[in-house]
């Protein structure tokens, strides 16, 4: 008796049943830790099947002797191990139109992100119809296909009918030409075309920052630069993040617009970068192996930038 007496104050005794036969609430269910690859197992198998394998056969053709004689047949096709990695980087072109793609990517990048950044800010100061043209005009650059805007770009700067060269006056200077002014050229018709992104993905962080804070820095004293750089820039770190690895990815490998506004890579293959390099090496040279090795080069050289980058920002204890 004095046991049950202490399980009812305690309340370790046995409940009674609920009323009306309704059944106790069960408790809820532990998902298995596999779950959300459940969920994803869908979209894992079709980019397995549009990016995984395509890498694997890029890898395994830049290890074999693969050219038009084992194309049509002709030859048998043999295993040459990193030959074709040898002699890409015993040759001295190679590191030429490396260098030359690293510093055109980085100046593209720098470019753009404050093309965008700027004009992201800018569209938080307007009214709502210059907003709209700005968002409409930037929208339709964005839309715009590589190749008619690499064409657009090349009719504005023409020597002989351009409009560009007649309202500077420069007569008819030719802008494919020079190496730098070739390269310049199309840097410009790149920024045009990629800064939409880096400016509506800017455009929208900044909107979802409260406006209390950037009140509190305006009536602190700040300027403008300093409120982008003190408040803003810390805040759309992630998005800044995302958008830089996104243009770096793009503009490393910048095709279109070189080939067609260079025509093929400029006089004497003064404008190559790696991409147009690897489509002459594997189309024009037809030595497939060769271009599916400097394939796999820009393949490791984004993932270790991109590697680096996430690493770097880790370590400043920042959450993506």
């Amino acid at each position: 008796m004095t046991t049950q007496l202490t399980e009812k104050r305690a309340g370790t005794g046995p409940r009674p049943a609920p009323r009306g036969g309704a059944r106790a609430p069960r408790a809820p269910r532990r998902h298995s830790a596999w779950t959300p690859w459940l969920y994803l197992l869908p979209a894992l198998v079709v980019i397995g099947g549009l990016l995984v394998y395509p890498v694997y056969q890029l890898g395994l053709i830049s290890f074999l002797e693969y050219t038009q004689a084992q194309v049509s047949g002709g030859e048998p096709t043999t295993f040459k191990g990193f030959g074709n990695y040898t002699a890409l980087f015993g040759d001295p072109q190679f590191w030429q139109v490396l260098l030359a793609t690293v510093v055109f990517a980085a100046a593209c990048v720098v470019t753009t992100l404050a093309v965008g950044c700027a004009l992201a800010v800018l569209l938080t100061r307007v009214r709502a119809l210059p907003r709209l043209v700005l968002m409409m005009a930037a929208l339709g650059a964005w839309a715009t296909p590589a190749v008619t805007g690499s064409t657009v770009w090349v009719f504005l700067f023409d020597p002989d009918f351009g409009p560009v060269n007649k309202l500077l006056g420069l007569g008819d200077f030719s802008w494919t030409y020079g190496r730098y002014s070739a390269f310049a050229l199309v840097l410009m018709e790149v920024v045009w075309c990629s800064f939409p992104f880096v400016m509506v993905t800017v455009y929208a962080g900044i909107r979802a920052i409260p406006s209390e804070v950037l009140e509190a820095a305006s009536l602190d004293g700040a300027s403008q630069w300093r409120i982008w750089r003190a408040v803003m820039a810390p805040m759309l770190r992630p998005i800044l993040v995302v958008v830089t690895i996104q243009s770096i990815i793009w503009d490393f490998k910048v095709f279109t617009q070189i080939y067609v506004m260079t025509n093929g890579g400029g006089i004497a293959g003064q404008n190559l970068v790696l991409n147009v390099y690897a489509y002459q090496k594997a189309f024009a040279s037809s030595q497939y192996s060769l271009g599916s090795a400097i394939g796999v080069v820009m393949l490791l050289i984004l993932l270790a930038v991109t590697l680096v980058y996430l690493r770097l920002l880790r370590r400043q204890g920042e959450e993506l």
